[in-house]
């Protein structure tokens, strides 16, 4: 699993190499890692930051490209061209994922591997350092992590330039590839080439591109959105899920409007999840009904509400995509499973229009 970070890394071995603070050289410095789980432990390689020429080279003849090697290019290049790679070989999407407060890298990880078993994805998550405040407890864990989740902001809005930027250069080369596919095919017959390309392009994006911000991700989020110019605006994903967000309820229209998506852009909320009451509870003036469970207010106009309170087994559940609920409701699960996958899911639900959420039940 690659593992993108704006958290320092250290000198150590395995996933203690993985520190509880910003990188030194700044909170906007990302590094990508590969990290593996062996027999007994875990194995974590950091990706090599520049590209020599003849590594540019390999990739060009292997996945079709035209870059010019002389030009700088990056480790982040080769890793996107592997997951793409992977994931139309598996017929898998693909997704981004943004945990909330007070995860260490060991529970990041958990949590990615049970969503890739869970729902059939790949999941590539960026961790920024949620260390609940370290030695600190309660509400200056809290609010130790809301700052390092501000602090973070230019590093995500880094990752989702660079996303955009390699999405865009690798389906270009395969759309490319594809044309001439096609054409070489019918080479006498633009029309049946034309047939054949956009045949082939509809297999191809089958494989879709989406974002998974979990409770205080989605703070995050809102803080990357508000500068005028961020890259979080930019079309990247199909779709964007905002699960259980701690964010506040009001104005949220105001940064939730702000993105573009090519499909859904889903806020899905439990009346009922403690944390979020927890949260609700801080002191500060910010600390109003959160976004993630409440049933008002739901005004922002790209946004498609879906209220899962009175789904079976859910409960007071914060993490209710994952674990047991998700193990023993299969509804819901599978409702999950489609909107991690760029799929749409409100002709499945029941349409509330006093609140203009979708509700499901069962």
């Amino acid at each position: 699993m690659y593992v993108i970070t704006n958290r320092e890394i250290l000198k150590e071995k395995g996933l203690r190499a993985f520190g509880s603070r910003p990188n030194t050289d700044g909170p906007n410095e990302l590094r990508l890692l590969d990290v593996k789980k062996n027999a007994r432990s875990w194995s974590v390689t950091e990706v090599n930051d520049k590209l020599a020429p003849a590594e540019v080279e390999a990739l060009n003849t292997e996945y079709k490209l035209n870059l010019d090697p002389d030009e700088d290019w990056f480790g982040s290049l080769e890793v996107a061209c592997k997951v793409m790679d992977q994931a139309r070989k598996q017929k898998k999407s693909i997704l981004l994922f943004v945990h909330g407060y007070n995860n260490d890298i060991e529970d990041v990880l958990a949590a990615a591997h049970e969503i890739q078993g869970l729902h059939d994805v790949i999941v590539v998550p960026f961790t920024w350092p949620a260390n609940g405040g370290g030695a600190i407890s309660g509400t200056l864990s809290y609010k130790s992590d809301k700052r390092d989740a501000r602090v973070s902001t230019g590093a995500f809005d880094r990752v989702l330039g660079k996303i955009y930027a390699l999405h865009n250069l690798l389906i270009a080369a395969r759309q490319k590839e594809l044309k001439s596919q096609a054409f070489k095919k019918h080479e006498n017959n633009h029309e049946k080439a034309n047939r054949l390309f956009s045949e082939l392009v509809r297999k191809d994006c089958a494989v879709t591109l989406n974002l998974l911000c979990h409770s205080m991700g989605n703070y995050l989020l809102k803080y990357t959105l508000k500068p005028s110019e961020t890259n979080a605006t930019n079309l990247i994903f199909d779709n964007i899920n905002l699960v259980a967000a701690d964010a506040n309820n009001e104005d949220h229209r105001d940064w939730v409007g702000k993105m573009d998506v090519r499909n859904r852009l889903n806020i899905v909320i439990n009346e009922n999840d403690s944390a979020l009451g927890v949260s609700r509870l801080k002191p500060g003036d910010e600390q109003k009904a959160r976004l993630g469970h409440y049933t008002r207010n739901l005004n922002s106009v790209n946004a498609t509400y879906i209220d899962v309170t009175k789904s079976d087994h859910i409960g007071d559940e914060h993490t209710y995509f994952k674990g047991d609920v998700a193990l023993k409701n299969k509804e819901l699960r599978e409702l999950f499973t489609q909107i991690f996958n760029g799929k749409s899911v409100e002709g499945e639900l029941t349409y509330k229009a006093s609140n203009n959420s979708y509700v499901m039940e069962g």
